[in-house]
This record gives C-alpha cells, sequence and structure tokens, in this order.
C-alpha cells in the first residue's frame, strides 16, 4: 500500500523515519521521529495521500520550541482526541566514520532533548478531523520523571534508549486507561507496557490520576514497537530492543487489568513480519477498517520507496 508524502516531508525524511501509525477508518495519521509534526494521508482509492501537516507547537507549548523534534514514537485515536507520545529516551552520539578519531568522545556523550518527553491529547473536530488546542505533559511532570522512584524502571532513566534505557513506542487508549508500550527496557526477558490514567490540571497540561500500574510480558527478549488496539485486546509490534535487525513480531494480548505478569502462553501470535538488513524496521502498527493490519517502516530499503515520491506499507490479512 502506498503512502505519498508532500515535498517538504519527504526532504524532511518524514517518508523514511516513519514511527507511529493509526487509522482513522477514511484516512491514516502518521508521524516521524526527527520533526515536531502529525500528518493525516487521505485514502484517494489506490493511495493515501493529500497530506495535511499538523505542528505539535499550533496545539501545545513544547517544552524546547517549535524547531527541535519530539520523536513522536506513538500515536492513538480515541473517543474525539488524537494521543502523541515522545520516546521519553535518552540518547547517544553516534559514531561517525569520517572522523574516527572522535570516536570515543562521541560514544561517551548522552543527550537529553526536552521535546521527546511529551504526552499530548489533542481534541479532533469532528467535521474536518483536525486537532484543536489541547494539553500536554512534560517539564518537571512528565512520565520519566513520574518514574524516578520506580524500583523497576528508576536504574534505566540515565540510559539511552538504544542502550536498554526506558524509551516508550506505543500507545493505545482503552476506555479511560491509557497504555504504554516500552521498547526499554527489558527486564531478563520481559518487556514492560505502563497502564496511566491522565487528567487535564488546568492551563493545558496533563497529569497522572491514579496510579500507574506496570504489566510484565514474556516477549521472549523482545520490546515492544507499537502497540494498538483491537476490539478490547491490544496488538502488539514487537521487536529488538537494542540498535539491531532481528525477529519483528505481531502478539495479541487478551488484557486483564489485574495481570502484573503475563506469560507467553497468553500472548498470540498474529503474524511473524518481513525485516532487512540495516533497513525495513518495523516501527508503527494500525488497524484497517476492513479488519487487516498496516505496518510501516523505519529506514525503508529503496525498494519501498516509489515514483511518485512515496513510501510501501506492507498490509497483513489476519
Amino acid at each position: 500500500m502506498e503512502l505519498r508524502f508532500d515535498r517538504a516531508s519527504r526532504d524532511a525524511g518524514t517518508h523514511t523515519n516513519l514511527s507511529a501509525l493509526r487509522s482513522d477508518g477514511a484516512g491514516l495519521w502518521v508521524a516521524g521521529d526527527e520533526t515536531a509534526t502529525i500528518e493525516h494521508l487521505a485514502w484517494s482509492g489506490d493511495h493515501y495521500g493529500s497530506q495535511r501537516t499538523f505542528a505539535l507547537a499550533d496545539y501545545v507549548p513544547l517544552p524546547a520550541g517549535p524547531r527541535d523534534e519530539a520523536d513522536i514514537e506513538g500515536l492513538a485515536r480515541a473517543d474525539g482526541h488524537l494521543w502523541a507520545i515522545g520516546s521519553h529516551s535518552l540518547k547517544r552520539r553516534k559514531v561517525k566514520p569520517k572522523s574516527p578519531e572522535r570516536a570515543a568522545d562521541r560514544l561517551a556523550t548522552v543527550v537529553r532533548e526536552e521535546n521527546r518527553f511529551i504526552l499530548v491529547r489533542l481534541p479532533l473536530d469532528p467535521v474536518t478531523d483536525a486537532p484543536a488546542k489541547g494539553q500536554i505533559m512534560s517539564g518537571r511532570n512528565n512520565l520519566a520523571a513520574e518514574l524516578e522512584h520506580d524500583r523497576h524502571l528508576a536504574p534505566f532513566l540515565a540510559l539511552p534508549g538504544k542502550d536498554n534505557g526506558l524509551d516508550v513506542e506505543g500507545i493505545a487508549v482503552l476506555g479511560e486507561r491509557v497504555y504504554l508500550g516500552l521498547r526499554g527496557p527489558v527486564l531478563r526477558g520481559w518487556a514492560v507496557v505502563l497502564e496511566i490514567r491522565p487528567e487535564e490540571a488546568g492551563y493545558g497540561r496533563l497529569r497522572l490520576g491514579a496510579p500507574y500500574r506496570k504489566h510484565f510480558l514474556d516477549l521472549g527478549g523482545l520490546g515492544v514497537r507499537d502497540l494498538c488496539p483491537m476490539g478490547g485486546d491490544l496488538l502488539l509490534l514487537t521487536g529488538p530492543t537494542m540498535d539491531l535487525d532481528g525477529p519483528v513480531r505481531v502478539l495479541r494480548w487478551r488484557v486483564r487489568r489485574d495481570a502484573e505478569i503475563v506469560p507467553a502462553d497468553e500472548l498470540e501470535t498474529v503474524v511473524e513480519l518481513p525485516y532487512g538488513v540495516g533497513c525495513d524496521h518495523p516501527e508503527g502498527l494500525a488497524v484497517l477498517a476492513d479488519g487487516r493490519l498496516m505496518v510501516v517502516y523505519d529506514s525503508p530499503s529503496p525498494a519501498r520507496i516509489t515514483p511518485a515520491g512515496g513510501v510501501l506499507a506492507d498490509v497483513f490479512t489476519v
């Protein structure tokens, strides 16, 4: 299935850095992890296009301003609202092949970017489906700050996401419950899904309401790359936590709120996904109106780039 983006998004590399996906029946909400925007693509009959771009800074006050990337890793649409979550992760500098003499220094440098530490909820116009002014959880009350004394997760807050540190990569809303899938940390093979209940705090802010819950899932050493509701269940896009290629699959979790520990035999494998070597990393999952699953990829292979400037997503019948 082809997703076509406008020139500005192609220049920004959004189509090759897709990290979040959600269907609204008539179209798709998508986001890349190197901007601070959310895109909507409409179904034309043979592809998704007619892109509309919405800058987050037009609707909420971003802590680092409108230009810094927000590293949006998850989108959810429920009860007339669009949700977006940043990774809440630190990042370690990459080694540059042209500067080997600086490699050790770069590997010792960890960077914190405040726009990554956001949870956003935007009301959608029922006619135009465009967002309006919304609420944000960020700054001193961001999610990572709420975990500073957590006995399982606090030790990982100082680690970059690609080093098995905290890394939020999926969001799904079931009623009043908001589920956040963590790519990391993975604890002795067990992945973590957080369950939170955000509430309005006034002045365009969100805060955590009831105490958060943790669910530990035996994903065989994999982390969560995205979450997507299917009825009252959750689909989990799972893959490696570290920066490497490896097995990727979609699992179905029949959610029980009282289940702190979810063994492997309570998770149903829905589909095994293809992945490339250094490319085609599955990052976003959505259930389409006809019940099929769509998956979008970060770092797509050249074969996925279309002559019209679009990118090909995979669709699976399950």
